[in-house]
């Protein structure tokens, strides 16, 4: 650690994250918000858990700024890939027409070759 610092105080830190879990399942009982209100609010609350977390118990509040940019590139990397894979998630059920077909007419059964 880079000298000494005043020692947080970490009761105000767990009383924070109690009342952010319990707007979390507040959130996820609301079923009238539409679904993407919903996963964004979810999403700010966990990103909001996950930086106190890091600032107070890891003690990244009082490292160089250098560990923290370290410890900020794996949430960045996440965040591209989900970005990336977006697009899988969200096309149509593409089927081949073979797989269609078999699904609408069942194959007939192989009769097995009679021995003359």
């Amino acid at each position: 650690m880079s000298g000494t610092h005043q020692e947080p105080n970490y009761m105000a830190v767990f009383y924070s994250l109690t009342v952010l879990t319990a707007l979390e399942i507040g959130v996820a009982y609301m079923r009238f918000l539409p679904l993407l209100i919903m996963g964004l609010a979810l999403i700010i609350l966990a990103l909001v858990k996950a930086f106190l977390v890091g600032m107070y118990f890891m003690h990244l509040k009082f490292e160089k700024r250098t560990l923290g940019i370290i410890a900020l590139t794996p949430l960045i990397l996440c965040t591209l890939l989900i970005i990336a894979l977006l697009p899988d998630l969200t096309g149509t059920n593409r089927k081949s027409e073979k797989v269609a077909d078999a699904q609408v007419q069942p194959e007939k059964e192989i009769q097995p070759a009679q021995a003359q």
